[in-house]
């Protein structure tokens, strides 16, 4: 498919559809910046009312264009652009750029505009970015191209751009132009009513002048073949990707009535996708282009061990906290490198980590401490902080920066603090491809970010686990439950059956119809017992009051059932109750929560965290796409908060976590496997000590018709 694009991306000859002299318009904007950025084809003005365009000979219409037309830019009124991509198809054009606002962005009529426009390029086969975009800009030396209405070429660099928002690419441009930032591909693609993001990722994937990718998105189309595209970038091409996505979709608001179903809304959906995927998530543009400027320009540490360099005490000790943080750790230098410092700095000096080298240092201190952190092995990374004081000469001190990190495979970042007095100095390091920082925080969250990046090309186990499992008895009882209906809600005990077709923990129980099964259920299970409403209509079975724990006897579970039913028809009248499940009461463990819901975008989600009552009310989950790697439920365990308590606090013992992982990729495949599945909770799962395995305490299942 990139290859599709390339008419796009690298066209031989360009027609401007609407290009103009009038002051001030778009049509003028664009042909102005093909023409000024040094196109390397051959570019046409098409317009019915000019003899030429900028003292270019233009055409009245593409049809009497005499040669071949690879790329077509059209700005012309929404109205006419079906019109105009007819004439592009006859004439064999092969990609398109639309500039044109006016389509589904505005609503009503301009949905169905885009629509039209849509079958209209299906039916010739064109390709086409937009339409409601700023264009296309490729800094490749051999194209040269600016086929957008930016105010300028930016210059060359290896980082690529794409965003859905026009607007924010004209800033974006500026801001990276004070910043001397530069590109080598700037690709608004606005409504992506052909391509998207996933085929120009594809396309930057392979580009030999790219070596770091930003994206701005709103949404993604195709989840599962981002996710793809995504991963082969991370892990084959071993390109950095940051993103901002910003907006909260509709289904994300959605009301749910499962616990997953109200915490997964879709910007949960986002996290686990760029997480699964090696993209780095930011806040905004600032923070965008300070870890960029990081990747395109220095190398990945080997670990998240950094050493400090500084000449005043405040700003490493605030670059140590931040360091902490941001999970880095400072490294322990060795006795053999603080012998060399302190042969070489003053007595006063601080040899450790965070090494001082104090007020009045000269760039040779500089020099001396930075040249033996970086050869100790037990650094992975530096940050070199400068003060400006009146003794330091700024320009000399940047100067020996470069030359003494020149050879050295590891990342090099500094905070030159300040803007006025130290920007000469700052100019000769980012000339000399060192990032610059204003404060030392900054710094140190880009070498966060990029040590977490490394951490991530290192992962093992990145492949799916398939399970023993009774796939086909699974699907025989969900099809069941479904039919004639679009869906249904699986009481515990139905549920149950779902889950033991996985390999689940689940424990033996007993449906209780009327007070007088006790007896008989008695038979089959040992007291102590829990008792609970079995209603798919009563979702949280102890809002309800259906519940009773540690019921030691025959009497006691009699008078326990008819509780549980009265309380069950209070709280709701309309509701359909089955009767009541007697099961062996769980004896206790640490309650963890599982779960999973169908994202109308991504598919399954797949949900871990701390369970019981409260789950909603902490938030402590953290969530995957399914099916998900090995190592994707490992580190789903790790990064909830309450990791320590499954790792064991106070003298309790560790939890069993293989289970934990175990049950997390059974979850995994069975709702890959069943896309009936709409929403599941399991909650609590019990979880035992180490070597003792879980237990399935409670669960629930919503099955609907795939659409």
């Amino acid at each position: 498919m990139t290859k599709d694009i390339e008419f796009i991306m690298n066209p031989r000859s360009i027609a401007v559809v609407g290009a103009t002299n009038r002051p001030g318009s778009v049509g003028l904007a664009v042909f102005r910046n093909i023409l000024g950025a040094g196109f390397q084809g051959v570019l046409y003005p098409v317009n019915p009312k000019a003899k030429s365009v900028h003292s270019v000979k233009a055409y009245p219409k593409l049809a009497d264009i005499p040669d071949e037309v690879d790329l077509a830019v059209v700005i012309v009124p929404a109205e006419i652009v079906c019109s105009i991509l007819e004439e592009a198809g006859q004439k064999q054009v092969k990609g398109a750029i639309v500039i044109s606002a006016g389509f589904k962005e505005v609503g009503g009529d301009g949905v169905e505009l885009e629509n039209r426009l849509k079958e209209v390029i299906a039916k010739y086969g064109i390709r086409m970015v937009g339409p409601n975009c700023l264009g296309v800009i490729n800094n490749e030396e051999s194209v040269r191209m600016n086929a957008s209405f930016a105010t300028k070429m930016p210059k060359a660099g290896n980082i690529a751009f794409i965003s859905q928002s026009g607007a924010l690419c004209t800033a974006v441009l500026d801001y990276a132009e004070g910043r001397n930032i530069g590109f080598s591909k700037f690709i608004s693609f606005g409504n992506k009513a052909d391509v998207s993001e996933v085929e120009l990722l594809r396309y930057l994937k392979d580009d030999p002048d790219t070596d770091v990718i930003l994206m701005y998105l709103e949404d993604i189309t195709n989840g599962r073949a981002f996710l793809e595209t995504a991963r082969e970038i991370t892990w084959d091409a071993r390109k950095p990707m940051l993103a901002i996505k910003s907006g909260r979709s509709a289904e994300g608001a959605r009301a749910a009535a499962s616990h997953t179903g109200s915490l997964a809304g879709s910007d949960n959906a986002y996290d686990a996708i760029f997480y699964q995927s090696g993209i780095l998530r930011v806040e905004g543009i600032g923070e965008l282009f300070n870890r960029a400027v990081a990747f395109s320009k220095q190398p990945i540490p080997k670990g998240n061990r950094i050493a400090i360099v500084t000449n005043a005490g405040g700003p490493g000790i605030m670059a140590t906290d931040a360091a902490i943080r941001h999970n880095l750790k400072i490294a322990t230098l060795s006795e053999e490198t603080k012998k060399k410092l302190k042969q070489e700095l003053p007595p006063t000096a601080s040899i450790e980590n965070p090494v001082d080298v104090i007020g009045d240092a000269t760039h040779e201190r500089y020099e001396a401490a930075i040249r033996h952190i970086l050869m100790d092995e037990n650094v992975d990374g530096a940050i070199v902080i400068l003060s400006p004081q009146a003794m330091i000469d700024i320009l000399e001190t940047a100067q020996i920066v470069p030359a003494v990190v020149k050879g050295i495979d590891k990342p090099v970042l500094c905070s030159f603090m300040g803007i006025v007095d130290v920007s000469e100095g700052v100019r000769y390091l980012e000339k000399h491809g060192i990032p610059n920082y204003a404060f030392p925080e900054a710094a140190v969250r880009s070498m966060a970010s990029m040590a977490f990046y490394g951490n991530l090309l290192s992962l093992e186990r990145r492949e799916v686990r398939r399970v023993a499992a009774d796939r086909d008895t699974a699907t025989v009882v969900i099809k069941k439950k479904l039919a004639g209906r679009d869906k249904y809600y699986m009481s515990e005990k139905e549920a149950n059956e779902i889950l033991q077709c996985y390999g689940f923990p689940v424990l033996k129980s007993v449906l209780l119809k009327d007070s007088s099964d006790v007896d008989e259920a008695a038979e089959e299970l040992v007291f102590p017992v829990a008792m609970k409403i079995s209603s798919a209509d009563i979702v949280h079975k102890f809002d309800a009051g259906g519940v009773r724990l540690k019921i030691k006897t025959k009497e006691e579970a009699r008078k326990a059932f008819e509780d549980i039913i009265e309380n069950a028809k209070r709280f709701k009248p309309s509701a359909k109750i089955d009767g009541v499940i007697i099961e062996r009461m769980a004896r206790r463990g640490v309650e963890i929560i599982l779960g999973a819901v169908r994202d109308p975008k991504f598919g399954p989600i797949c949900m871990f965290g701390l369970g019981g009552t409260f789950v909603e009310a902490m938030k402590d989950v953290t969530f995957r796409l399914a099916p998900m790697w090995e190592i994707s439920a490992e580190i789903m365990i790790r990064t909830i908060k309450a990791y320590g308590v499954l790792k064991g606090v106070r003298g309790a013992p560790p939890c069993d976590i293989d289970a934990i992982k175990d049950c997390i990729l059974r979850l995994s495949q069975m709702v890959t496997e069943h896309p009936e599945i709409a929403e599941l909770d399991i909650n609590p799962l019990i979880v035992y000590p180490e070597g003792e395995g879980c237990v399935v305490a409670d669960s629930r299942i919503l099955l609907k018709n795939p659409a």
